[in-house]
């Protein structure tokens, strides 16, 4: 797919319901989609907009006027770092009032300068009652109290709703409701005569009914469900058929984030291990046959001996903090151009596929 087809995708697709924690903490996530915030909105002494919440704030693009307090913001997340400087984009904006940005410097990193380019803001309201939509746009409001929600089961993010898992307990499991969703921790989703799966897309639309207490942190929030049950149940009578079935943009190919050797780090200890994080998580079994770790060729041979070009390894994916571990079955060899290939066929849970990746490093001596 293309960069232009993507853009498009986003565009039509329905804003989704988040919170300020989740855009500061997962910018590349959100970039570019459509979204929909609460936050206390005011004008700073530098005359940015901004809407904040109890510990932060982000950045909002707006023309029209705007109310002072508590406001809705909907329009289109920027992670400006991810953009080039000549976008297209950008173009009707001075960079330096609007983002704060030097022209004449080096562009910001991925992360550092975001935005909201707002469609309408409007006055709101806190939530006064306790649903997932509520609990999304205004965390804090329910923060620590046992609430009782009706949501359409997503399993293990499924459908790409949410930017990363609590990784609270191995059956944990996303409920979605209108245009938000999150996770339900420490439940098993099975109860009298059925059991809902979780890494398949067959029960994903069900309607059930869960009780937890709302935690949060890392920008997301979970209700922690221990010692409670799930029950099937029925759409909530404020949901219209308009709202059902939720459609939503497909959340951004995996990537890898970070490596261990990093990229072009030499002297690197013949015993080391590979570890690789991914940005979302990996489906396990497409990582077989896709992994190549071999020396460069032509790389100079210390002491005149013969060229090999491979080495055995073993992998480990680790779900948790999403990291794969190769394991050398003997040390490398020493003075060698490695190269570490993780090619086309992995797929992200979602079943997109992983972003190519090269690591090249140089094992030190002996």
């Amino acid at each position: 797919m293309t960069t232009t087809a993507a853009t498009l995708v986003a565009q039509q697709s329905p804003r989704r319901a988040t919170n300020i924690a989740a855009l500061r903490s997962f910018p590349a996530f959100f970039h570019l989609r459509p979204v929909v915030v609460i936050g206390n909105l005011s004008l700073s002494d530098n005359g940015d907009l901004r809407l904040a919440d109890e510990t932060s704030s982000v950045r909002v693009v707006f023309k029209g006027a705007t109310p002072e307090g508590l406001a809705e913001v909907r329009g289109e997340f920027w992670d400006l770092g991810r953009m080039n400087a000549d976008d297209a984009r950008l173009a009707g904006y001075d960079l330096p009032k609007t983002f704060r940005i030097d022209p004449e410097g080096s562009w910001p990193r991925p992360g550092t300068v975001t935005a909201i380019l707002a469609s309408a803001v409007a006055e709101t309201t806190p939530p006064s009652s306790a649903t997932i939509r509520g609990m999304v746009l205004n965390p804090a409001r329910f923060l620590d109290q046992k609430v009782t929600v009706t949501g359409q089961f997503a399993g293990r993010n499924l459908l790409g709703d949410l930017p990363d898992a609590p990784a609270k307990s191995r059956y944990d499991f996303v409920i979605r409701s209108a245009d938000a969703a999150i996770w339900v921790a420490n439940l098993r989703p099975r109860g009298k005569d059925f059991e809902l799966a979780l890494d398949a897309r067959i029960d994903t639309g069900r309607w059930v009914e869960v009780s937890g207490v709302l935690q949060q942190g890392r920008g997301l929030q979970w209700l922690d469900a221990t010692g409670t049950a799930i029950a099937l149940s029925t759409p909530p009578v404020e949901t219209t058929a308009q709202e059902t079935p939720i459609r939503v943009p497909a959340a951004p190919a995996p990537e890898v984030v970070f490596s261990t050797p990093t990229s072009e780090e030499t002297d690197v200890p013949m015993t080391t291990n590979i570890r690789i994080q991914f940005s979302r998580d990996i489906d396990a079994s497409t990582l077989k046959g896709h992994i190549t770790v071999k020396y460069a060729e032509g790389n100079t041979q210390p002491r005149g001996e013969p060229e090999a070009l491979t080495t055995e390894f073993t992998t480990q994916y680790l779900p948790g903090n999403r990291v794969l571990e190769i394991r050398f079955a003997k040390p490398l060899e020493p003075l060698r151009l490695v190269n570490v290939d993780l090619g086309d066929g992995i797929l992200g849970m979602d079943r997109q596929p992983l972003v190519p990746w090269t690591l090249t490093f140089t094992t030190g001596a002996p």
